[in-house]
């Protein structure tokens, strides 16, 4: 369940800073385009985006499913917290020879109207709005009567949920009000946000093999110089040495239990992919 504990409107705009401050951290771009890009493609399949669609592409950073959206001739809107990731993304969609509108916005307050887009998704972003039930709504208000939603989220059981179980320890608490991110990963949890505005529901849970690193100490030290969360922690325990040792050690051990390799690192990242139909009859919930 997601708490419902309320914060200030000062407090809230202090957490999203935080949040858009940390995802600008290291080189999120670079890590999409390394090891996601299969991801977003999955997403764009599943949810049929075609010619005609205007999509919008929740916490999209870099545009790892607006970019793929926009080359299946849908009219593309990619919003995310973090505008510093949009140059990458631009770089990317002019590379495809695409064109797609890049919105600086809040996953809990997009600025856009009621059902103004066919098909709304996020993959592997919107888990990481700290107020799950917020987020879900505004995916629900923004999509037309009989539009799509598709997400992919990263499941608490998989490779990349204990990533941040190992960190928790480590990390600063979670906000008031805020929920764990691989929660969205749970069938049940996001189900239960999206609630009996949906129709058409289908959930599955899928691997990506990342096959990137050739030791378990590749990996930790890759995320150490390019996953903003990673980071984020490692600065948090910049006075405490013995612990940031302590957590280098927790994050090869967990890459090597995971490690299915022979000769290289090679591990499945388990998500979780859920499409599904918004209501026709749908009323508009709360801004």
């Amino acid at each position: 369940m997601t708490s419902s504990t309320r914060i200030s409107a000062d407090d809230d705009r202090a957490l999203k800073a935080r949040h858009r401050a940390m995802w600008a951290l290291g080189d999120y771009p670079r890590l999409a385009a390394d090891l996601l890009p299969e991801l977003g493609r999955t997403l764009v399949e599943a949810t049929g985006v075609g010619p005609g669609d205007r999509v919008l592409d929740v916490a999209a950073g870099s545009g790892n499913v607006a970019v793929p959206a926009a080359m299946a001739g849908a009219s593309v809107v990619a919003s995310d917290l973090t505008p510093e990731l949009f140059d990458a993304g631009r770089a990317r969609a002019a590379s495809e020879g695409v064109e797609l509108e890049w919105r600086e916005a809040d996953a809990e307050a997009l600025p856009f109207a009621d059902g103004e887009f066919d098909v709304v998704l996020s993959c592997v972003g919107i888990m990481f709005a700290p107020h799950h039930q917020a987020a879900a709504d505004e995916l629900v208000r923004v999509c037309r009567p009989g539009g799509r939603i598709g997400l992919i989220n990263w499941t608490p059981e998989g490779f990349i949920g204990q990533l941040f179980a190992t960190m928790r320890p480590y990390a600063p608490p979670l906000p008031p009000g805020a929920s764990p991110p691989p929660l969205w990963g749970r069938e049940d949890h996001v189900t239960g946000l999206l609630g009996e505005r949906i129709t058409a529901l289908r959930t599955e849970r899928r691997t990506l093999t990342v096959d990137r690193f050739d030791r378990p100490e590749g990996f930790r030290d890759y995320f150490k110089a390019v996953y903003g969360p990673t980071i984020a922690v490692y600065r948090s325990l910049a006075e405490e040495p013995e612990r940031a040792a302590a957590l280098d050690g927790e994050l090869v051990e967990l890459a090597r239990r995971a490690d299915r390799g022979q000769g290289s690192t090679v591990v499945d990242w388990e998500y979780l992919l859920l499409t599904a139909a918004k209501k026709r009859d749908t009323v508009p919930g709360p801004r």
